[in-house]
């Protein structure tokens, strides 16, 4: 590992700052890590909703990461947005070659406004060829039952049950996310980890709980969450550890997101609460 850890985002921009490239970058320094980034897409949004996508060619995709590579030691890459099946393609071309040591996918599918970030067609390049790459996947409820092709998890064995149906996919790890169960008090996340077999051979499941924080300003928690994940597994020894170190950052990142009074609609997160009064 370097010092500091270097961490790769690959991901759309948001020009809000609230999720995407931004927030993952953001989320990067204020965990300790060096950021780096390379661009899927370009869309144009703010708290209130996204109006338009943009997405880069493939090759160019590729040819980002080929030079970031070619040079600089990358120990942690964070997925995100990937628009398409063909940069999707890409995106699992390249680290098919380069094999970083840890590789965090949150498949970004819809966003908080509703709109469509992924193609139909790109979830089945991410289900075949992304998740088998990745050391953990990060998925929230409807994201989970849109990769399994279900409905979302009502429930905590539903969610357990999908979160298991995940790893027959190729996924290692899931941290299943629990945060569009809105009536609970606590916002459990379900971490099912295939290299934790119990003695009959079942995946090894661990429940992280937080209070719920009562915010509308939830913009890029998805993002937020997984490029903390990412900066923060070089710094520990196991997933455990470093996802519940993840989990606390963005809670802290939640609780003081009404602080900041950006836009008009779903705001940003407060990545940097620790540093700013």
């Amino acid at each position: 590992m370097t010092s500091p850890p270097i961490a790769l985002t690959i991901a759309a921009s948001d020009p809000s700052g609230g999720a995407g490239i931004q927030a993952d970058l953001k989320a990067f320094s204020a965990n300790g890590a060096y950021g780096t980034a390379v661009l899927t897409a370009l869309t144009a949004q703010n708290t209130l909703g996204v109006t338009g996508i943009h997405a880069i060619p493939p090759a160019f995709v590729i040819e980002q990461l080929d030079t970031l590579f070619a040079d600089v030691p990358v120990d942690a890459v964070k997925i995100g947005m990937l628009a398409d099946a063909g940069i999707a393609a890409a995106v699992a071309e390249a680290l098919e070659r380069h094999r970083p040591r840890y590789v965090v996918l949150d498949p970004v599918m819809v966003s908080t406004s509703g709109h469509r970030l992924l193609e139909a067609d790109a979830v089945t390049v991410l289900r075949d060829r992304l998740l088998p790459l990745a050391d953990l996947i990060t998925p929230n409820l409807p994201e989970a039952g849109d990769l399994l092709g279900t409905a979302a998890a009502k429930n905590r064995a539903e969610a357990i049950e999908q979160a298991h149906a995940l790893l027959t996919t190729g996924a290692r790890r899931v941290l299943l996310k629990g945060g569009h169960h809105t009536h609970d008090a606590e916002s459990v996340d379900i971490l099912v980890d295939a290299t934790h077999a119990t003695g009959t051979g079942a995946a090894g499941v661990r429940e992280l709980s937080a209070p719920r924080v009562n915010t509308r300003n939830t913009h890029g928690t998805g993002c937020t969450l997984s490029a903390a994940i990412a900066a923060l597994r070089p710094q520990h020894d196991d997933w455990h550890t470093t996802v519940s170190a993840a989990k606390a950052y963005l809670t802290g990142a939640l609780r003081a997101a009404d602080t900041l009074h950006i836009g008009r609609g779903h705001g940003p997160v407060h990545h940097f609460h620790q540093y700013w009064s």
